[in-house]
């Protein structure tokens, strides 16, 4: 988001270098410029599902969160979770009598000789996985312009994934980053476990709001010991992760849905806006109606695009979009399917 603002910041000083607060108001009466206090106003944009601190609200969120993630997990999302991520190998579970067509390597020599007839093998798949929720929880997320924001439909997501991991024996983990760890939720099973991990992507608040993607993947690759499949739920609005980024899915198996707004992608024209960096809490205006500004924010949309799509692929990471006005679940199944 930092750059975003820098370049804006350039782009206005070259366009309209003179415009300041004052001479706005002269030339366009019409024009609403807002003079409350920072603190007060960023108070007033919050809606209430962003910031819950009454235990009863949490608790009826949480609930309405598993209704609906774990009917999706359970009714649609089972046979796709189950075959795009594989189990750790194959395990030991039985001796039967050799069949044409099985494999001779297979054959359990001892149990052959005992019985004087041949026997093989049979063996399963080791289902259980460790599955990691590595979740941004910096400012960014708290922005939408549709019916509903960044951070609900990251918090819905991480919750499907949760339930469809406990209904395949996996251990779900999460950790919450910003520009550092927020917090780190040890890999378990269990209903509570679900709920309680759903309480914490409602109700956590993060002590600071910038981004370090780096961060939170060297993170995971250190204290992560053996290899899981890790979902990198975040807008991925920073720089400078992609090597973080092929490290970690050479020793996991990383995932990474990006969840972004349909506003984000172009700058409308509406006049003179004030804009705030919800990560550094820097204000600046800008002339939207200018159609060099504009063009430079389309620019670097699409550069930021490119730049994504190309970690990705250097890093053999799986990804999809996910915009806040479609629905998730389409493009869930559409990387399950992709995977399997």
């Amino acid at each position: 988001m930092t750059q975003i603002y820098k370049e804006l910041t350039t782009i206005k000083q070259r366009v309209n270098p003179k415009h300041g607060t004052r001479k706005l108001k002269t030339q366009n009466p019409k024009l609403k410029i807002r003079t409350r206090n920072p603190e007060q106003e960023t108070s007033n944009q919050q809606p209430a599902t962003i910031d819950m601190t009454d235990t009863t609200d949490i608790l009826k969120r949480v609930r309405q969160i598993e209704i609906k993630t774990r009917g999706l997990s359970s009714n649609i999302f089972a046979g796709e979770y189950h075959s795009a991520f594989k189990g750790r190998g194959m395990m030991f579970s039985e001796v039967r009598e050799y069949q044409y067509g099985d494999d001779i390597r297979n054959i359990d020599w001892n149990v052959t000789a005992r019985f004087n007839h041949p026997y093989v093998k049979v063996f399963e798949e080791e289902r259980e996985l460790t599955v990691m929720l590595v979740i941004d929880v910096s400012g960014s997320r708290e922005f939408g312009t549709t019916w509903r924001f960044k951070k609900n439909v990251i918090t819905e997501m991480a919750a499907v994934l949760a339930f469809s991991a406990i209904q395949n024996n996996d251990k779900i983990g999460v950790i919450f980053f910003s520009d550092r760890i927020e917090k780190f939720i040890p890999p378990k099973k269990g209903r509570k476990h679900i709920l309680y991990i759903i309480r914490e992507l409602i109700s956590f608040n993060p002590e600071h709001r910038e981004t370090n993607m780096a961060e939170a993947l060297r993170y995971l690759t250190n204290a992560i010991k053996k290899r899981c499949t890790a979902f990198v739920i975040s807008d991925f609005i920073d720089e400078g992760f992609e090597d973080a980024l092929k490290i970690a899915n050479q020793k996991h198996d990383v995932v990474a849905l990006r969840v972004y707004d349909p506003r984000e992608t172009e700058m409308p024209d509406i006049g003179f806006v004030k804009l705030k960096d919800a990560e550094t809490g820097e204000y600046l205006w800008v002339n939207t109606s200018n159609k060099e500004t504009r063009e430079s924010y389309k620019r670097w949309w699409l550069q930021t695009e490119e730049k994504l799509r190309n970690a990705f692929s250097r890093s053999g990471v799986d990804n999809v979009a996910v915009p806040t006005n479609e629905d998730y679940v389409k493009a869930l199944i559409s990387l399950f399917k992709k995977r399997a």
